[in-house]
C-alpha cells in the first residue's frame, strides 16, 4: 500500500469522524431542544385540558391554603386534626400534575412537573421524586430536572439565592417557596437531600420544604446541585398569580 493511499484513507477517516461529532454537537444543542420543546407543550396542554374538566387531583390533606407558613422548621400543621379528609389520588408514572415557576430564571421560564424521575419522563418536563411529599404537604416535595439538553429547563441553577420564589401550581392552589440557601453541590449517591427533613438543608425539623435537583457539571453528571426552599404561602387559584412572580 502507497503513503499516498494511507494518507488518503487517514483524511476520509478524520472527515467521517469529524461529521459524526457535528451531527452529535447539533443533535446535543439543537435536536434534543427542538424534542423537548414540542414533548413540553404537550404536557402543558395536557394539564390545561385537565384542570379546565375539573379533572385534577386534589391537594394533600395537610396543606394550607390560606396563610404563610410560620417558619422553614416549624412543622407547620393544623392546630387541631379535624374530620378526616380522603386520601388524594395518586399521580400517574409519566404525567404530569402541576406547573413549576422560577422567575429568577426569566419571565417565560415555566415547566410542566410530571411523576418519576426516569429518563424518558425528564425529556417531557420535570420530574417529580416518586414517594417525596405532594405540593404544599407536610414533607419534602422534590423535583429533578435537565442542566442541559433537552431545553436546559435548570442552566441557570447555579443563579439560585436566599430569598427566591419558586412558584407551584397543582390547577387549584398555589404553592410559594422561597429558597433558603444557596445551592449544594454533592453526589449522585446522597440520596438524603430529598429526605422528608433534607440533610444538609439546615432545616431542623419537620416542615412543608422543596427540593430542586440538577446535574454538575454544566455536561456532565459526576456530582448534583441541590436548592432547598420552604413553603412561604398559598392562596387558591381563583385569586389570580401570587406576588412572588413580581418580587
Amino acid at each position: 500500500m502507497s503513503v499516498r493511499l494511507i494518507v488518503r484513507t487517514f483524511s476520509e477517516l478524520c472527515i467521517t469522524i469529524g461529521a459524526l461529532i457535528v451531527l452529535f454537537v447539533v443533535y446535543v444543542l439543537f435536536w434534543t431542544g427542538v424534542k423537548a420543546a414540542g414533548a413540553t407543550e404537550g404536557q402543558i396542554d395536557d394539564l390545561q385540558r385537565q384542570w379546565a374538566r375539573g379533572t385534577v387531583s386534589a391537594p394533600a390533606p395537610s396543606a394550607s391554603r390560606t396563610s404563610p407558613s410560620a417558619s422553614p422548621s416549624s412543622p407547620n400543621a393544623p392546630s387541631s386534626p379535624g374530620p378526616k379528609s380522603p386520601a388524594p389520588e395518586a399521580y400517574r408514572d409519566g404525567k404530569p400534575f402541576a406547573m413549576l415557576y422560577i422567575p429568577r430564571f426569566g419571565k417565560g421560564w415555566e415547566w410542566p412537573v410530571l411523576e418519576n424521575t426516569e429518563v424518558k419522563t425528564l425529556q417531557k418536563g420535570l420530574g417529580h421524586y416518586r414517594g417525596t411529599a405532594r405540593p404544599g404537604a407536610t414533607g419534602n416535595f422534590a423535583v429533578a430536572g435537565h442542566r442541559r439538553t433537552y431545553g436546559d429547563p435548570f442552566k441557570d441553577f447555579p443563579k439560585l439565592r436566599p430569598g427566591d420564589p419558586v412558584l407551584l401550581t397543582d390547577g387549584t392552589t398555589w404553592f410559594t417557596y422561597r429558597i433558603d440557601k444557596k445551592p449544594y453541590r454533592t453526589v449522585p449517591s446522597d440520596i438524603g437531600v430529598i429526605d422528608p427533613v433534607p440533610r444538609k438543608s439546615g432545616f431542623d425539623g419537620p416542615g412543608r420544604y422543596l427540593t430542586l435537583t440538577t446535574c454538575d457539571p454544566e455536561w456532565g453528571s459526576s456530582h448534583r446541585l441541590i436548592a432547598w426552599a420552604h413553603l412561604d404561602a398559598t392562596q387558591p387559584v381563583t385569586d389570580g398569580r401570587p406576588a412572588a412572580f413580581h418580587s
